[in-house]
């Protein structure tokens, strides 16, 4: 392991979300003070059990506003960037989020005198990507790389863990319905990772342990098509549906149609279709190169039944520790 000085501080941009909870742990079980950078501080509570008294502190800043970023950075010795939408909600729009955020992140770094930025995009996006998601991905990761060119890049594929929006919807949609829909037939291939893991590469990355300047493209130890995906949440959770198989341009009306629905009540945005049209899988050129989860010395990242059956249990038709009532 990688020595650092006892104490320094670690600014997590996003902390109080998805990945950043398990960031934010990572990194305190290392010794490292956390400042954990959130829009609501006061519903950032959750993080301060997972150290020390005094050491994870949650503070106030926005992408959308430069100024609350620049005062959030202040003092910091590394920075992490997980700030990211799936879709738009209100002035979090993708632009917004993904590109002008990540630069402004990375900008408020280089200011502040940090020593490394770690900024999380995602796994497939291109200038070229048919979904605005990847576009902007791709946009975000350019404007790190002019301002903070010694950054180091993590492109996750789809992540997997106890509070993920990924196995949960599927086994919500599986309790609720009597099919589930098989879109574009169901061939789109993934490399779904746990939270774990990209946390502690997270944590690597931070130590020194990442090539500087580089990108890493992270994905588990299978790959599975969107129906595999499927057949594993039913399995975990003793269901039995039926498959509805959607093509794509079907999937896009029907994600269409469902707009004017909040998010969490949507089955998938018209931008999520597309980007199932694509697989989402580490390249030839990453893995020929090292820049893997392997390359940030993680050698045996978590399968997927190792850890899914755990959170799936309540979704069982049963419901949950049914299997111990027989």
């Amino acid at each position: 392991m990688v020595k650092r000085e006892e104490g320094q501080l670690i600014a997590v941009v996003g902390g109080s979300g998805f990945v950043g909870r398990h960031t934010v742990r990572a990194l305190a079980q290392r010794g490292y003070r956390v400042r954990a950078v959130v829009r609501r501080p006061d519903l950032a509570g959750h993080l301060q059990p997972m150290g020390s008294v005094g050491q994870i502190h949650a503070v106030q800043g926005n992408v959308r506003y430069p100024d609350s970023i620049a005062r959030a950075l202040e003092g910091a010795d590394g920075v992490v960037n997980l700030v990211g939408i799936l879709a738009k909600t209100g002035a979090q729009t993708f632009d917004t989020v993904h590109t002008s955020g990540a630069r402004t992140v990375a900008q408020a770094a280089r200011a502040a005198g940090a020593r490394r930025l770690v900024h999380v995009s995602a796994l497939g996006c291109s200038t070229t990507s048919a979904g605005q998601y990847g576009r902007t991905k791709a946009a975000g990761e350019a404007a790190v790389q002019d301002a903070f060119p010694e950054g180091v890049i993590l492109r996750p594929s789809l992540v997997f863990g106890p509070e993920d929006d990924l196995f949960n919807r599927f086994a919500a949609m599986a309790r609720m319905s009597p099919f589930l829909p098989l879109i574009g037939g169901g061939r789109t291939r993934f490399q779904p990772i746990y939270v774990g893991d990209v946390a502690t590469a997270i944590a690597n990355a931070c130590e020194g342990r990442a090539i500087p300047g580089t990108i890493y493209e992270l994905g588990g130890p299978e790959v599975l098509s969107f129906r595999a995906l499927l057949d594993r949440t039913q399995l975990h959770t003793g269901r039995n549906r039926r498959y509805l198989p959607l093509p794509f341009w079907l999937a896009k009306l029907v994600a269409a149609l469902t707009a004017p629905l909040p998010n969490a009540f949507r089955p998938l945005t018209v931008d999520q279709v597309r980007m199932l049209q694509s697989d989402n899988v580490v390249g030839a050129s990453a893995l020929a190169e090292g820049r893997t989860i392997q390359g940030l010395g993680i050698a045996g990242p978590h399968a997927i039944d190792t850890i899914v059956p755990g959170y799936l249990e309540s979704y069982r038709v049963k419901g949950q520790y049914s299997h111990y009532r027989g």
